[in-house]
């Protein structure tokens, strides 16, 4: 969430920022949020005399006799009832602060393009070129049950829509791209972590998906706990509540996991085949450092960059577009999507996205840092990238490298994942 010394100060960027991200009932959280805010400071010097006289009290009832004794105690018995109310309504009114602040979202950058959603992105940069086919391409769902690698009708029957079995060759290139994966940012300093896939509600809060995500969210409701979308969850929480010495950060971590998303609201949307599913795995990289906003965005570029040569050892055509404000979430300050081009959709399709969100995380998560010099405890910066999210990046890798026969070429960076093959599946057609 944002300080509340800072949004006493601006409350127009904050208003501006929640425009800008098209929440206008999060707009009007900063007013009540103000207002609950100087309600509640207008207590304390009421609430700290209130205190302060009724430990003076006792002083008191030594000089009185026993006659003005009896009337003195019933008075400070009825200044104690007062207080103790203005005590629960100080209780309540921080309550509800806590909630406003918790629905008010970090503010944009000023390079976040403005734009009211996805259609608005801005191309930054593109790579690659898109393959010009001799022959007919065939859709990554066609070319998968062709081959016997996918089974989208039995996985139905057993766990519903948007869900699918992996065989043989394509599972394997599954594993194969999340091994890809936690090795290039293993080598790269990333230490790898195998993080729980069900967290409790403050994990989620912590990390900005609660308020506000629980419709997206599969929950064990006897249990009170969440299956994770990203692992961005239970890795960004790994050091909430902690106080780290500078020295010790960065901490830069890459998360293999299974992910869940229920999908709600995509009714009717990318029906077939990979591309809209409710399980899938993900590597995450996920970075936690110093409060310094320059060296948050050269981290930003850099977690980028881990994407796309990942993407270029793969030979997949790509572009990054910086997310405008109708499309950002709720705690990121700024965001870059990398689309990998998909020959069935006719277009670049999202694998991939960098976020940057400075100290809204770490607030709401109470993550903190003790400076080498000795200053006053500060509030890290928390960033994370999806460095591989499968088994949507099947659907580009089977597209792009599909062969007229129905085989499909491995590119050289997997093929030491894959026995050195350098081609999957039969001659088929």
């Amino acid at each position: 969430m944002l300080d509340l010394k800072w949004l006493r100060d601006n409350p127009d960027a904050a208003r501006q920022g929640a425009l800008k991200k098209r929440l206008p009932d999060r707009a009007a959280a900063v007013d009540r949020a103000l207002q609950l805010d100087v309600e509640l400071r207008g207590m304390t010097p009421k609430l700290d005399a209130m205190r302060s006289e009724l430990k003076n009290a006792g002083k008191e009832l030594g000089k009185l006799g026993p006659a003005e004794r009896e009337a003195f105690l019933a008075k400070q018995k009825e200044k104690k009832v007062d207080m103790q109310a203005l005590e629960e309504r100080e209780k309540q009114l921080k309550v509800e602060l806590d909630q406003q602040l918790a629905l008010i979202p970090n503010v944009p950058d000023a390079d976040v393009p403005d734009g009211k959603d996805d259609t608005e992105n801005v191309e930054v940069r593109r790579w690659g070129t898109v393959r010009e086919f001799g022959f007919a391409p065939r859709a990554h769902y066609d070319l998968g049950e062709a081959q016997g690698w996918l089974d989208f009708e039995r996985a139905s029957k057993m766990a519903g829509s948007r869900n699918y079995f992996l065989f043989g060759d394509l599972a394997l290139l599954h594993d194969a791209v999340l091994r890809y994966a936690v090795d290039l940012l293993v080598a790269r300093g990333f230490t790898p972590v195998d993080p729980p896939h069900l967290v409790r509600d403050a994990a989620m809060f912590g990390t900005g998906f609660f308020p506000g995500g629980e419709e997206q969210t599969y929950r064990a409701e006897k249990d009170g706990l969440n299956l994770i979308g990203t692992s961005e969850v239970p890795v960004t929480s790994l050091h909430a509540g902690e106080m780290l010495a500078e020295a010790d950060l960065p901490k830069k971590y890459v998360a293999r996991s299974v992910c869940f998303r229920r999908e709600a609201g995509t009714y009717g949307k990318d029906t077939r085949g990979l591309y809209r599913v409710h399980q899938f795995q993900k590597v995450e990289q996920v970075i936690v450092d110093v409060a310094d906003k320059a060296r948050s965005i050269e981290h930003h570029h850099a977690i980028v960059k881990n994407a796309e040569d990942m993407l270029q050892a793969f030979e997949l055509p790509y572009r990054v577009v910086a997310v405008c404000g109708g499309d950002l979430g709720v705690p990121q300050a700024m965001k870059y999507d990398i689309e990998t081009w998909m020959p069935s959709r006719g277009n670049y399709g999202e694998t991939h996205s960098a976020s940057r969100f400075y100290d809204y995380q770490a607030r709401r998560l109470d993550l903190r840092y003790r400076p080498k010099d000795g200053g006053k405890v500060m509030v890290c910066h928390t960033l994370n990238n999806t460095v591989a999210a499968s088994p949507r990046l099947l659907i580009p890798l089977l597209e792009n490298h599909q062969q007229q026969d129905g085989t499909v070429r491995v590119p050289a960076a997997l093929q030491p994942y894959l026995g050195g093959r350098s081609s999957l599946g039969r001659p088929i057609w």
